[in-house]
């Protein structure tokens, strides 16, 4: 007869809700020997297979609960199940092994700089005394009980429950189990009856969507060939160096004839051949990480360790990134630390408890967005995400990582009225927790050799790109969105106007040099209404081909760094559609395949020129000709590179008028040669110039002794090389 203490402890393993299972389950020492206690509700019967016998173990509870008493200390020993079916299963005993995680580990997990932390946390495939199978372990501090349940034990979700460790983190192996299995996390919480299923936080793999269960991946070592690239990589000082980043929406860059999109082997081939054609030199990739909902263009992520299986297998993509460094293109990932979903499998109320977001909806949710927002506060959020960004750079030999809405985390009214927000420790709307994990990350990331980190970020927020040690959040760029506001407010003018608005042309060189700078044309400028890159442009056909052209000339010609989303180098009218492709029948057409032949120009001139590129991040590589002559929206300036020798003018005429003898002061004589022409008839234009070259004469002008006569076409772009000094004798 069993003590009333002891079927309560079985019922409650039974039922789910035994917070201490391993205090029953397993072999223990007892007065009368070693009692064996296992927890089968697959099976009929079962018996404890020992070396050389076999000793049956009595049912004692309806619910699959046995027991058996051995004399001696059995150390290894299996379970031979006689399951319902009629089958003999011979398993071992997952409750016979013993705690998996250090207590390093787990410590460092509370202090937030477990920095490494998929190495610990997850579904690990390994071997434990000579046992083959699979270690979980997963953070729930609010859970009564955790499970594992999956196509291994016919997802019954009471049948493995798994050992509290300090800190609130569960582990689990379980022998038997192998790479390719499916499973989640049954978590039952310690509140208000809560029980849900959920996939793994930190599982490298998951189920293709609309399916949401995590997988169990082997990492089998892929075999990079990037040496290399990442040698170089980790010896380039990127800010001096060139960079042209052709951002893309995987599911939409092009599909295959049966209307599906390319899996990452066919896009290693496909979109590298196309970006390296174009002279890129790096890809940026919308999200990639696993999400339930495409229409999220990837940023609602649940699966923050796992490259979506839309397209392939992790090996898959790392073949895709490895190809692309061969290629010597660099890669670029979005990445989502500021908001998750509110899935019901995913991170929300992930234990019953608003664990990885604020429970103040105040603080915890974008309700704009629909989505919660991390508790950057929590140590174990700030190793998550720390974990999550090493892990991209380290394990996929990731080149950078531009982090999506960083105003929204920085700020604590971000998206929200008055009486919405809560303010911090001195009554401000800085989120100080947020600002921290962001000196944190980019610490960590800075220490992979050549990473480099980029903000999308929308304010005046200070020394965004300035030094940790000096204040900053210490990212290597931020994205210059004030210059793609004003570029548009401009451009979208008829001509006529455009005298009345010069200072949207010339404004952000009052700031440029600021931070570090990239300029975007992004995604999200060329969808909900905002209209495509040529649908901005006044005009007729001509003229708004015209536009684009000078639009990129000028951009490429500005101080910063370069993004442009795909397709734009087509010239569609319509809006990007992320259920379409980009629309490659446009190549057919004349403006519109001209229009690529000039970003392809402007790649390779932009790569082949120092002075466009050396001295992104102060005046030393840019000083104005002149930006005074507002009547005919000309402005002129020069780049130059560390060698002041070395350096380019660029005239910009922004108006359909051709200006003949138009005067621009120089600070040399010599010949100069027409580098670039952006009404050239190779880009569509009308081909009206300077024949290739003009030679400097010693007319003074914009403070210069000598200047050039030039033909300015219409709405054109012309950059101008002054020929080499001739070396003394």
């Amino acid at each position: 007869m069993l003590p009333a203490e002891f079927r309560e402890e079985i019922d409650a393993i039974v039922g789910g809700y035994h917070a201490d299972v391993f205090r029953i389950l397993g072999p223990h020492a007892g007065t009368g020997g070693w009692a064996i206690r296992a927890f089968l509700p697959h099976a009929k019967s079962a018996a404890v297979q020992l070396t050389s016998r076999r000793v049956e173990m009595q049912r004692i509870h309806d619910g699959g609960f046995f027991t058996a008493t051995l004399d001696s200390n059995p150390h290894h020993y299996q379970l031979a199940v006689q399951t319902a079916h009629g089958h003999e299963e011979i398993i071992e005993d997952p409750y016979r092994f013993g705690p998996i995680i250090s207590n390093f580990d787990l410590h460092l997990h509370t202090e937030g700089t477990l920095n490494r932390a998929w190495e610990t946390f997850g579904a690990h495939v390994q071997a434990i005394d000579g046992v083959e199978g699979v270690r979980f372990a997963v953070w729930a501090p609010s859970a009564l009980n955790v499970t594992v349940t999956g196509i291994f034990n016919d997802w019954h979700t009471h049948r493995h429950p798994m050992r509290l460790r300090d800190g609130g983190v569960w582990e689990l192996f379980i022998p038997g189990i192998k790479a390719g299995d499916v499973y989640k996390y049954r978590v039952k919480s310690q509140y208000n009856d809560y029980e849900q299923l959920k996939c793994d936080p930190y599982a490298f793999r998951a189920e293709v969507p609309p399916k949401t269960a995590s997988v169990v991946h082997e990492w089998t070592g892929y075999q990079w060939r990037d040496r290399q690239w990442m040698d170089r990589r980790a010896n380039t000082n990127w800010l001096e160096a060139p960079m042209s980043v052709y951002e893309v929406h995987l599911e939409s860059w092009m599909k295959d004839t049966a209307g599906n999109p390319l899996t990452y082997r066919q896009f290693a081939q496909t979109l590298v051949e196309y970006v390296k054609r174009l002279h890129y030199t790096h890809i940026e990739l919308m999200p990639i990480m696993e999400h339930p909902y495409s229409g999220s263009w990837g940023y609602q992520v649940t699966g923050f360790f796992a490259a979506t299986s839309r397209f392939g297998t992790p090996e898959d993509f790392m073949y895709f990134v490895d190809c692309c460094h061969q290629a010597g293109i660099g890669i670029f990932l979005d990445w989502v630390p500021g908001h998750f979903p509110k899935d019901a499998h995913g991170l929300a109320w992930f234990d019953g408890t608003a664990l990885y977001e604020h429970a103040d909806p105040r603080q915890g949710e974008h309700r704009g967005w629909g989505t919660h927002v991390f508790n950057y506060g929590r140590n174990e959020v700030r190793t998550f995400l720390v974990s999550n960004a090493l892990f991209w750079l380290e394990q996929f030999h990731i080149d950078g990582l531009r982090v999506d809405a960083v105003a929204s985390m920085l700020f604590l009214d971000y998206g929200r009225e008055e009486g919405e927000w809560v303010a911090n420790q001195y009554g401000g709307r800085e989120n100080l927790e947020a600002v921290e994990f962001l000196k944190q990350f980019n610490i960590a990331a800075h220490r992979v050799p050549g990473a480099i980190t980029i903000a999308e970020e929308s304010t005046s927020f200070g020394a965004v790109t300035h030094p940790v040690y000096l204040g900053g959040l210490g990212f290597s760029l931020k994205w210059n969105m004030g210059w793609m506001h004003d570029m548009f407010n401009y451009f979208k003018l008829e001509p006529v106007f455009r005298r009345f608005n010069q200072n949207n042309i010339t404004f952000s060189l009052l700031y440029a040099f600021t931070e570090n700078f990239l300029l975007p044309i992004s995604h999200d400028e060329v969808v909900h209404g905002k209209s495509s890159l040529i649908g901005k442009m006044p005009g007729d056909e001509w003229q708004r081909f015209a536009n684009v052209r000078a639009f990129l000339g000028y951009m490429y010609g500005h101080p910063g760094k370069k993004l442009l989303f795909m397709g734009q180098e087509l010239g569609p009218y319509e809006e990007w559609d992320w259920q379409g492709q980009i629309r490659w029948e446009l190549l057919e057409y004349h403006f519109h395949r001209k229009l690529q032949t000039l970003v392809v120009e402007l790649n390779r001139l932009y790569r082949a020129e120092p002075a466009l590129y050396e001295v992104d991040n102060s005046f030393n590589g840019f000083d104005w000709i002149d930006f005074r002559d507002v009547d005919a929206s000309v402005i002129a300036f020069q780049r130059r590179a560390k060698n002041p020798d070395d350096f380019l003018v660029f005239v910009c005429n922004f108006t359909p008028v051709p200006r003949h003898n138009y005067r621009i002061g120089v600070p040399r004589d010599g010949n100069y040669l027409e580098l670039l022409n952006t009404d050239a008839s190779i880009f569509g234009g009308s081909n009206m110039g300077n024949f290739g070259w003009r030679n400097a004469d010693p007319h003074k002008s914009h403070g210069h002794n000598f200047s050039l006569s030039l033909t300015l076409p219409p709405l054109s772009v012309v950059v101008f090389k002054p020929e080499p000094l001739a070396k003394p004798e």
